[in-house]
C-alpha cells in the first residue's frame, strides 16, 4: 500500500477555541517516520477495533483518534472525554450515565458520555487515571456492548468504538497493581505508538511554517519567514513539549520578530529539566507492521538521545531536505548562539567554541556580527594569548 500524501495535516475543527489548551492542535506528516505512521492509522482505522494511542504529552493524540473516526465511516458522534478532569466519585455517573435520585443532587436522569457517542467514537484521554473500581466496569461494558446507569437495572446497548490514551506506561502499572491486565489487553487491541517531535525531524519545519501562517494571519503580519539559523535552532532543539511547545515557541517569535524575518533570538525555548524519555511501547503489533514493536508490556522506552546524538539526528534531517549552503547554515547558528550566550563578549565566546580570538573574530566578521568597532576585553583569550583592544 503507498503512503499518504506528504504534508497531510490533521487539525482541530475550530482551534482557536484551544488557545489556552495543553494539547497540540496540528498534526503534519512529512517525516517518513510520520508517514508510515499515517498509513497504520488509516489502515486500523477501518476496522472496528478497540484502539489505544501511546504517547507523550502534546504530540497530538487526540487528533490521531479523531482521524480514526474520520476514517471508520462511522455515522455517530465524536466524543472525547479526558479521564483525569473528574474526580472519582463524579467519573462513574460521566461515563455511564446516571437515574433521578441515584445520587444525592442527581435531580434528574442523565445519560453518560458512553450513550452520547452511541453510533459514533468515544475517546478516552489519560485513561491511565482511571480508579480501579472503574476499571472493572468500563470492562464490563466493553465485553458487554452495554451500559448500565447509576441507580438503574436497565442495560442499554451500544454501538460505540472506544479509542483511549495514554503518555504513562501502563505495563508499569499492570504490574504496579494499578491499572487491570485484562483491561489493559482488550484496550490494546491495536495500538498506535505516537512517536515524540524529536523523533520525526522532517515534521519540525513544516508544522512551523503551518503556526507561521496560522498566527500570521491573527497578528496581521505580512509574509514572515525564517531564516537559515532560525531553522537550524528548531532543527537542533530537543522539543520535550513536543508539537504544543513549537506552537508557543513560533507564536512568540512572530510577535518579537523584526522586518518579516525571524532569527534564532526571537526563539525563547524552555527546556526542561530531565528531557521525557519515549512513551512505553504498547503490545505486539502484527507481525509485519511498518511500526512494529518489540518491547513487551511493562519494558521501559529508550533513553532520550544525547545532545551528540540530536545534533546527529538534526544534521540528518539537513541532509535528507537538500539544505543549500549547509555548512555555512550551521556555522553561522553555532556562533550566533554562542556569541549571544556570553552576551556578545569575544573573550569568552572563543573560550566556550575552543578557538583563538583571531579565529573568532574572523566568524563574527564574515557573519556580520562585528563591524569595524567591535572590541575585545582585556582578558586572555582561550589560547593563552593577551587579549587586543582597540
Amino acid at each position: 500500500m503507498s503512503l499518504p500524501a506528504v504534508n497531510q495535516l490533521l487539525s482541530f475543527p475550530d482551534p482557536t477555541s484551544l488557545a489556552r489548551s495543553h494539547r497540540a492542535k496540528a498534526l503534519l506528516f512529512h517525516d517518513r517516520r510520520s508517514l508510515e505512521l499515517l498509513e497504520h492509522v488509516e489502515r486500523i482505522a477501518r476496522s472496528e477495533a478497540t484502539v489505544l494511542v501511546i504517547g507523550e504529552t502534546g504530540t497530538g493524540k487526540e487528533l490521531i483518534a479523531r482521524h480514526i473516526h474520520k476514517q471508520s465511516g462511522r455515522k455517530g458522534p465524536f466524543v472525547a472525554v479526558n479521564c483525569g478532569a473528574f474526580s472519582e466519585s463524579l467519573i462513574d455517573a460521566e461515563l455511564f450515565g446516571h437515574e433521578s435520585g441515584a445520587f444525592t443532587g442527581a435531580s434528574q436522569a442523565r445519560a453518560g458520555w458512553f450513550e452520547a457517542a452511541n453510533g459514533g467514537t468515544l475517546f478516552l484521554d489519560e485513561i491511565g487515571d482511571l480508579p480501579m473500581p472503574l476499571q472493572v466496569k468500563l470492562l464490563r461494558v466493553l465485553q458487554e456492548r452495554q451500559v448500565v446507569r447509576l441507580g438503574s437495572r436497565r442495560a442499554t446497548p451500544l454501538d460505540v468504538r472506544l479509542v483511549a490514551a495514554t503518555n504513562i506506561d501502563l505495563g508499569a502499572a499492570v504490574e504496579g497493581q494499578r491499572f487491570r491486565a485484562d483491561l489493559y489487553w482488550r484496550l490494546s487491541v491495536a495500538s498506535v505508538q505516537l512517536p515524540p517531535l524529536r523523533e520525526r525531524p522532517g515534521d519540525i519545519l513544516p508544522l512551523a511554517r503551518h503556526f507561521i501562517e496560522l498566527y500570521g494571519d491573527k497578528l496581521q503580519l505580512d509574509e514572515v519567514a525564517l531564516s537559515p539559523e532560525a531553522e537550524a535552532a528548531l532543527l537542533a532543539y530537543a522539543w520535550p513539549g513536543n508539537i504544543r511547545e513549537l506552537e508557543n515557541v513560533v507564536h512568540y517569535a512572530l510577535i518579537v520578530c523584526r522586518h518579516g524575518v525571524i532569527r534564532p533570538q526571537d526563539f525563547r525555548f524552555v527546556p526542561l529539566r530531565g528531557r521525557p524519555a519515549p512513551a512505553p511501547l504498547g503490545p505486539l503489533p502484527p507481525h509485519g507492521d511498518p511500526l512494529a514493536s518489540t518491547a513487551l508490556p511493562g519494558r521501559c522506552g529508550a533513553a532520550a538521545p544525547e545532545p551528540v546524538e540530536q545534533l546527529l539526528t538534526a544534521f540528518e534531517a539537513l541532509l535528507a531536505g537538500g539544505q543549500r549552503d549547509l555548512f555555512r547554515t550551521v556555522e553561522a547558528s553555532l556562533v550566533r548562539h554562542a556569541y549571544t550566550r556570553c552576551d556578545d563578549n569575544q573573550v569568552q565566546t572563543a573560550r566556550l567554541l575552543g578557538v583563538t580570538r583571531n579565529t573568532l573574530r574572523t566568524l563574527l566578521k564574515r557573519y556580520g556580527l562585528l563591524g569595524d568597532g567591535g572590541e575585545l576585553t582585556g582578558e586572555a583569550d582561550a589560547a593563552g594569548e593577551p587579549a587586543l583592544t582597540h
